[in-house]
């Protein structure tokens, strides 16, 4: 059984390698990155309060945080609440500082539906990133933050549940959410994003993936009394014309360039991320099942070099044969348990185009809290029996969050940040009285990867 090595020491190498320049007056260069996902569960119930949470100043998180912990008689439950969150941000934070990515997605971080307010995303950065969260850790920097428009809570106009009412959020929303906006992710880098070349897949159509051309149709027929009216077996779940406008991403896709100057000149690796509905709280039609195996299957397509997919400027055809990349992202799918159709995150785990080692060999980023979580019966006992207990990422005790770099990329290492008991870290991912979920942290892990630019 394979263990990542210390994330601390991990990343001291990284900054040890990375920078080969002191000299100010040129261009530092890189002969290694770090890339990671991470699903900071900043899923707030309107974007305004987490704009609130990461536009507060140092000296007035501390103060909030120093009167809850001294248990403040005046401290209203809504001011407890508030610095609740501002502990879960905190570790949020101290975490990234942990690992050091250079490039990564941040997972459910609310923006408002377009992706043009940089209020939270910028807050987050300056108020939270931008101060040594324990004195282990220094602050890091990113220069280059993007907020990516979502699918989530986006109207649809549409009943697209069936239950007779046209709600446009949540199960008639494009994508599930209370807002828009709502479950959004972004990506911060160190390096350049090319943005002339940045591609985001917001509206293809679910339609225009080939196999999917008519509507998701009925296909749990055991009990007719959960027809909606006027349906039987078989029928078409959605109407033609909310099917004709029906994206495929419940949030988006997004191809990202970052441009690395490397020794030998500038290095370009496409960041291609997603954050794919999970396979759960299903209806007759079964689509989250299918959305979540067709999200998964378009990047697929897409490093293959497939030419049907076109995305928002209405520029067709995947990734350049021979492109540098890494697929990354909440995927929502276990490649051997746990809901769903499992073919579409195998295929793409064990495509011919992946570093299959960082996939599903010996370089597949692990961890030793996720035994210590099963084994104190903290993760979801239903998945207690997986082969693969140094793999897991989140809660549930399955592996969700993914970095699938291209055959072409050279691993050093990899993790899963989820320290055990005897580790340094252990604080972010478990407390006494907030817990080892949302409360103290998130539910999820982050995964990162190093990759050699010199080869």
């Amino acid at each position: 059984m394979k263990f990542a090595r210390s994330v601390i020491a991990a990343s001291i190498a990284l900054a040890a390698l990375t920078g080969c320049n002191s000299d100010n007056s040129t261009t530092e260069t890189y002969t290694e990155a770090r890339f990671a996902t991470y699903n900071l569960s900043f899923d707030r119930d309107t974007y305004e309060d987490l704009v609130f949470e990461m536009s507060m100043t140092r000296d007035d998180q501390t103060a909030l945080i120093n009167r809850y912990k001294n248990n403040d008689e005046s401290l209203t439950e809504a001011k407890k609440a508030t610095a609740q969150k501002i502990i879960q941000i905190r570790n949020v934070a101290e975490t990234i500082q942990r690992t050091r990515p250079n490039v990564f997605l941040l997972a459910e971080f609310n923006n408002k539906g377009t992706g043009k307010d940089m209020r939270a995303l910028d807050g987050f950065h300056n108020n939270y990133l931008a101060y040594a969260q324990n004195s282990q850790v220094e602050p890091i920097s990113f220069e280059y933050r993007k907020n990516i428009a979502t699918n989530t809570g986006k109207a649809s106009g549409f009943d697209l549940n069936n239950d007779g009412e046209k709600t446009d959020i949540k199960d008639d929303a494009w994508g599930f959410g209370n807002y828009h906006g709502q479950y959004a992710f972004a990506v911060f880098s160190q390096f350049e994003i090319d943005e002339s070349n940045v591609r985001t897949f917001q509206n293809f159509k679910w339609k225009d993936m080939p196999g999917y051309e008519e509507s998701i149709r009925i296909v749990q027929c055991d009990d007719p009394s959960k027809f909606p009216e006027g349906m039987t077996c078989k029928s078409k779940w959605y109407e033609d014309e909310a099917w004709e406008q029906f994206p495929l991403s419940s949030k988006n896709h997004a191809d990202i360039p970052v441009i690395i100057p490397t020794p030998t000149g500038e290095e370009t690796i496409h960041f291609l991320v997603s954050h794919p509905t999970p396979p759960i709280w299903e209806n007759i039609a079964e689509h989250n099942i299918k959305r979540n195996h067709a999200e998964i299957e378009f990047w697929n397509d897409y490093v293959e070099s497939k030419n049907y997919m076109y995305d928002d400027n209405n520029v067709y055809g995947g990734l350049p044969a021979d492109s540098k990349f890494v697929v990354a992202g909440d995927l929502n799918a276990d490649p051997i348990q746990g809901d769903g159709d499992l073919t579409a995150i195998n295929d793409l785990l064990k495509n011919p185009l992946v570093n299959i080692s960082a996939t599903i060999g010996y370089q597949t980023p692990t961890s030793k809290g996720g035994q210590e979580c099963f084994d104190l019966g903290i993760c979801t006992g239903d998945n207690k029996d997986t082969p693969y207990i140094e793999h897991i990422t989140s809660k549930s005790g399955l592996r969700l969050d993914h970095v699938i770099p291209s055959q072409n990329l050279t691993v050093t290492d990899s993790g899963v940040f989820w320290p055990a008991s005897d580790e340094d870290g252990y604080h972010l991912v478990y407390d006494e009285e907030l817990g080892i979920s949302k409360g103290v942290s998130s539910d999820h892990r982050m995964v990162w990867m190093n990759f050699d630019l010199t080869k």
